[in-house]
This record gives structure tokens, C-alpha cells and sequence, in this order.
């Protein structure tokens, strides 16, 4: 006999599906919206602090004495001597090599025959002279008496002046014997090669036996070096650092031959001759080096430091900060389009500049009550990790942003291993 209550107990089983359903959809609205949320930001920070900043320019620059002399021959020939070398120390006029003088020797006594041979020829020319002067003035008596012809007078007139003529041209033929006396006595004395600075040999280019040829530019025998005790580096100081330094400023710098050890110099000049390598243009800064101990040798690599600031306990913020740009998830959750100019409050409730009102101003953003502003400041120095603050709305402890990123989300759980969800029911 079938149940009479039965339609009932089925409609109301079906009714009891609404409400699972309906809390089946409000479960999956909320998770939906959940999952669409932009998870938080977490903002990374510095403190401010006061603190020392060292603005300082670093260089790379080469080693060499105050003085360095290139000595070379005048005179072409074979080396016969060589009375120094490499390292030795030698003194201003010293003999420190020599050329074989024989044929200079030869020419030099050929220009003695030749003046000579020319005090010879003038005095020979000044006898002419005399002799014809003598006829000259006889034939003139004679022509006076009518004893001889014309013709005869200006023969005599014509062979003294000739004579006169030759006298000066001898004359002229002895002061040439004379020069090239003197070049072949000038000619040998540069054989003899002498030291023209009192230091220290740092190069030999020669060796005795080989033949040095003077005929376009004098061959370099020898290089010189004045006090090594006194050195000088020459830097290459980029243009956009060269206007921060000045004569007179304090240096440092090491070589690799004594890394441990820091080495101190004055800067003498600053070079205004510009060296343009690669598009690169540079300015050569004259370093004045003590070398009491000899530890510095000419072509050592010079890596210098100059410091032409020195700031004491300033206030400071992280370069980091200065570099900081918020993201475009960072200024949707202020509500901000673009990080527009905005004044930012002190701590002691007084409101900053705008961003971006200063034309030599920096922009920063510092946490404010949790929740990062944009601020303006000036600053001063850079020592390459922390910039000096001139002014700005800043305080020791304030917390400036020096990076942003999303919290990561926790995993959505994994489905069942058989794929299908199970009905609540």
C-alpha cells in the first residue's frame, strides 16, 4: 500500500538542496574575491643615522721619477764603450759611453791641414797683393813721364785689384777651414757621451759593437732617472671628476707591489692638456710622491684615491634609497596614478617641500604612520653608499624605502587524487 506522506518527504528532500547551494556559491564568491585580492606589500627600509661622509675621486695612474732624461748620440758610429748599465748610479758629466772616435779623429786632422793650407793661400794672396801694388805704383810714376803707354797703367791698376780680390777670398777660405775645424773638434767631443743629470740608469738601449745612426734624430743610448727618493703619478682624472680637485689637495693610493701599504702624495698641478682615448676624455693630475725608502720604482700602476670632502656626523640616507622608484602595484595601493608632487609631513607636523619644486632637490619615500609618502630633500656629498641630507623633512630613525614587494600568497589546496570534488552531500 503506498505511503501517503511520500510526495511530502520528497519535496521537502529537494528543498533541503537550496540552502547547501546557496552556500556553495557565497563560498566560492568569497574565494574568487579572495584569490582576485592584490596580495599585501612588504616594504623594505632603512633607518636614517648621522654619520661621517667621504666624498673621494679614485684614479689609476703610473709611476715615474721628477726627472727623466733620455740620452742619446749626436754623432753616428759603433759603440766602443759602455761604462754604465742598468741600475747604475751615475753623476752629472760623467762618461757613460763612448763612439769610436777614428774617424772623427781622421776628419779632425784634415781640418787642421786644411786651415793650413789656407793660412798658406791668404798669405801667399796678401804677397801678391804687395807685389802688385809696387808695380802699380811704379807704372804710375812712369806714365806720369810719359815713359810707358796707357794701356800699360791699367794693366798694372787691374792685377793689384785682382790681388786685393784674392785676398779676400782667401781670407774667406780660412775662416771655412776654421768652421769645419771647430765641427770636427765638436764632432769628436760628442763621442764621448757624458751624463747630463746626476741619477740613476733605468734603461740601456745599446749594446758595445752596434752601430748608431744620428742622421734623422738622435738614437736614445740611455735613460735616465733623476731622484728616485722624489717620484711623481701621473692620473688620468676623468672630466666630470676633474673640476672637484684642486693643487694643493691631499692623494693615497697602493700599487700591487705592496697592496698592504697605503702611500701619500700632494698634487702639484693640474694638466690642461686633455687625453682623448676612445671618446673617453681625461686630464693628467700631478701626484708629488715622497720615496724615502725606494720602495716605488718608475711604471708602477697607481690606484689613487683623493678625498675632496670630508663630512662629520651628517645625516645621511642609503643611496638605495635615492634609486628607489615605486611600482605601479605600490601606487595602486595608495591610490595614486603616478608619484605626482606632494608635500609630506615632519615628524613635528610641519609639511616639506613639494617633490620635484627643487631643481638640485632629490626625491625619496619614507614610511609615515605605516604608509609610504614621497619626500624632498637636498643633498650634499656622495660617497657611493650614503648621501649627505642638506634639508628636507627628514629626522634620525626616520624609515626610508629602499625596496617593495608582494607577500607571497599561501597555496590554493590541491584537488583530491581521484579529480572529482565531493558534493557536500
Amino acid at each position: 500500500m503506498p505511503d501517503p506522506d511520500a510526495p511530502k518527504v520528497g519535496r521537502r528532500r529537494r528543498w533541503l538542496w537550496v540552502p547547501a547551494l546557496a552556500l556553495l556559491l557565497v563560498t566560492g564568491l568569497v574565494t574568487w574575491r579572495v584569490l582576485r585580492r592584490p596580495p599585501p606589500l612588504q616594504y623594505q627600509t632603512a633607518a636614517l643615522a648621522r654619520g661621517p661622509v667621504l666624498a673621494r675621486i679614485t684614479a689609476t695612474g703610473i709611476l715615474s721619477a721628477v726627472v727623466t732624461v733620455q740620452v742619446g748620440s749626436q754623432v753616428s758610429g759603433r759603440i766602443a764603450k759602455l761604462n754604465a748599465d742598468f741600475n747604475s748610479t751615475v753623476k752629472k758629466g760623467q762618461l757613460i759611453a763612448e763612439i769610436d772616435p777614428a774617424l772623427f779623429e781622421a776628419n779632425l786632422a784634415q781640418a787642421k791641414a786644411n786651415v793650413l793650407a789656407g793660412e798658406g793661400q791668404l798669405k801667399q794672396a796678401e804677397a801678391n797683393v804687395l807685389a802688385a801694388r809696387r808695380t802699380y805704383e811704379r807704372d804710375k810714376a812712369l806714365r806720369a813721364s810719359n815713359l810707358i803707354a796707357q794701356a800699360d797703367l791699367d794693366t798694372a791698376e787691374t792685377t793689384f785689384q785682382a790681388a786685393q780680390a784674392s785676398v779676400v777670398a782667401a781670407r774667406g777660405q780660412l775662416a771655412q777651414a776654421r768652421a769645419q775645424l771647430t765641427q770636427s773638434e765638436v764632432n769628436l767631443a760628442y763621442t764621448k757621451i757624458l751624463s747630463p743629470i746626476d741619477g740613476t740608469v733605468i734603461s740601456r738601449s745599446v749594446d758595445v759593437g752596434q752601430t748608431v745612426a744620428a742622421s734623422l734624430q738622435a738614437p736614445t743610448i740611455f735613460t735616465l732617472a733623476g731622484d728616485l727618493q722624489k717620484m711623481q703619478v701621473d692620473t688620468s682624472v676623468a672630466e666630470a671628476d676633474v673640476g672637484k680637485l684642486a693643487a694643493g689637495m691631499d692623494a693615497s693610493f697602493v700599487v700591487d707591489a705592496f697592496p698592504d701599504e697605503r702611500f701619500r702624495g700632494t698634487i702639484r698641478q693640474i694638466r690642461n692638456a686633455p687625453q682623448t682615448q676612445q671618446n673617453v676624455v681625461t686630464y693628467d693630475a700631478v701626484i708629488d710622491v715622497a720615496n724615502p725608502e725606494l720602495k716605488l720604482r718608475p711604471g708602477m700602476t697607481a690606484n689613487v684615491t683623493v678625498v675632496y670632502a670630508d663630512r662629520q656626523d651628517v645625516l645621511r640616507v642609503p643611496n638605495a634609497s635615492l634609486r628607489f622608484r615605486p611600482s605601479p602595484e605600490m601606487l595602486a595601493a595608495l591610490g595614486r596614478s603616478s608619484p605626482a608632487p606632494a608635500r609630506v609631513a615632519g615628524r613635528d607636523g610641519g609639511s616639506g617641500p613639494p617633490v620635484g619644486a627643487s631643481a638640485g632637490g632629490r626625491s625619496l619615500w619614507v614610511l609615515r604612520d605605516g604608509k609610504p609618502a614621497p619626500a624632498q630633500i637636498t643633498v650634499g656629498v656622495s660617497d657611493g653608499t650614503f648621501t649627505e641630507v642638506l634639508s628636507g623633512p627628514l629626522q634620525p630613525g626616520d624609515a626610508v624605502l629602499t625596496g617593495v614587494e608582494s607577500a607571497v600568497r599561501p597555496a590554493t589546496p590541491a584537488a583530491s587524487p581521484g579529480g572529482a570534488v565531493r558534493r557536500p552531500f
